[in-house]
């Protein structure tokens, strides 16, 4: 397959890479000095699954200079989106297809505004990787997990195209005849925890061991869950409880990105994981107390650090 990696960061520069060593014509849109290191030295992988190198590697930060692909890996940041979309236009033909692999419950329809809602795949994915230095991706999670379905729930060949390309690459890749289901189960997670790490500026092992903020914790989650099922989104009865047990036996040191990049006085996911669910709440006519405050608090600092 030839296929677009728009957005070369953790997410994107691994798993473009992985395709790349598979045999397959991958390119990375990049930028800045990122983009000189991967065509002049390659781009470093180092994972906790093995380290290599992709050299040369075809990267550009122009979309126009590629034409159409067959398959756009959309793994910018989300506060990046609605930039990187339309770029992507020269890369999208007839029968091109987009898998958002993006933090948030909104890419398909954000991407889909500018390139056709039909040209987009359903895709969630965990894994914990990060660029540490131009043309250099670090991976650190033994998890690196990928689900893909289609919107309408079909299982289509180019579904299954794109399960079969993925998963020769080793990673774990599964199919869903859900996938808003799968999207928002990560979702109740991974804008919960972005909150109360934000917040707290304590690792997950700190914060879940308090009984106070566990106890917020444990609100905030309930909070994403009943957004969702406001909005139609079928979840398990004992999702919290589920999503409390990963919790409770998550590696103590860890931290999301938004909450990484928060601490790092970077710009931060804000409104993508935690300002969309008491935005969502007030067109559903769900109260969400403790994302609302989580959002308020945060907000005045990531303004600080975009020189809004």
């Amino acid at each position: 397959m030839r296929i677009a990696i728009m957005g070369t960061g953790g997410v994107g520069g691994y798993y473009g890479g992985l395709l790349s060593q598979k045999g397959q014509e991958v390119i990375f849109i990049a930028r800045g000095a990122h983009l000189q290191a991967i065509r002049e030295k390659g781009l470093q992988v180092k994972s906790v699954h093995g380290d290599f190198l992709v050299s040369p590697a075809q990267a550009t930060d122009d979309p126009a200079e590629v034409g159409p692909v067959d398959l756009i890996l959309f793994t910018t940041k989300t506060y990046h989106t609605d930039v990187a979309a339309p770029a992507i236009k020269p890369l999208v033909g007839k029968e091109t297809v987009v898998v958002p692999l993006q933090n948030g419950i909104d890419a398909a329809e954000r991407i889909g505004a500018y390139v056709g809602r039909e040209h987009l795949v359903g895709g969630v994915t965990w894994l914990s990787a990060a660029i540490e230095a131009p043309g250099v991706i670090g991976q650190y999670s033994q998890f690196r997990r990928v689900v893909l379905g289609e919107f309408d729930g079909k299982m289509t060949a180019r579904l299954k195209t794109i399960y079969e390309t993925l998963q020769a690459t080793g990673l774990a890749v599964e199919l869903s005849d859900d996938i808003l289901k799968v999207l928002w189960t990560k979702f109740v997670f991974i804008s919960s925890a972005s909150a109360l790490g934000s917040l707290t500026r304590a690792t997950i092992g700190e914060y879940r061991r308090v009984p106070e903020t566990r106890e917020v914790l444990t609100e905030a989650l309930r909070e994403v869950a009943v957004v969702a099922q406001a909005r139609g989104v079928t979840l398990e009865e004992d999702l919290v409880a589920k999503t409390l047990e990963f919790i409770d036996n998550a590696a103590p040191d860890m931290k999301t990105s938004m909450q990484r990049d928060v601490e790092a006085g970077r710009p931060s996911e804000l409104e993508s994981m935690i300002g969309v669910v008491p935005r969502l709440g007030r067109q559903t006519g769900v109260s969400t107390p403790v994302l609302r405050l989580a959002y308020a608090v945060l907000k005045p600092g990531n303004l600080k650090v975009q020189g809004s």
